[in-house]
């Protein structure tokens, strides 16, 4: 049987040892609020579904978090724009969700290089996605 100190103790060596990591990393998330909700294309034209999406932008550095809150309307339209077009089997699938994030964070990037100069969205996660269609 394992000791509670021994526990406690590893978790702290744990602890400690990714809260230094974070520290010595200079990225920065940023959370998309409120969280999406939009139409995607169903299976006719009668036939929408819709998604809800909590998303959150890893950037590249901590000093173009302001830049990135003040681009967030223009973020946010591309979002909602890339789910639009969407096809229902893909919002559905898990290789068509990552396909979707994918094409988000390349799509976030390339806006983000033409109006800054620079990448700045350095990944593209989605901390809840729910569909129904």
């Amino acid at each position: 049987m394992i000791k509670p100190w021994l526990l406690r103790l590893s978790f702290l060596a744990l602890f400690f040892s990714h809260s230094s990591a974070f520290a010595q990393g200079d990225f920065a998330y940023l959370s998309l609020e409120p969280e999406i909700v939009t139409n995607y294309a169903g299976n006719s034209a009668r036939n929408l579904g819709y998604v809800r999406v909590n998303i959150e932008l890893m950037l590249h550095d901590i000093g173009q978090l302001e830049i990135a809150e003040h681009h967030l309307p223009l973020i946010r339209a591309t979002t909602i724009e890339i789910f639009g077009r969407q096809p229902q089997d893909k919002v559905k699938s898990l290789t068509g969700r990552e396909d979707i994030r994918l094409t988000i964070r390349k799509a976030l990037q390339d806006l983000m290089q033409q109006e800054t100069g620079s990448e700045i969205v350095k990944d593209v996660i989605f901390t809840k996605y729910l569909y129904q269609g």
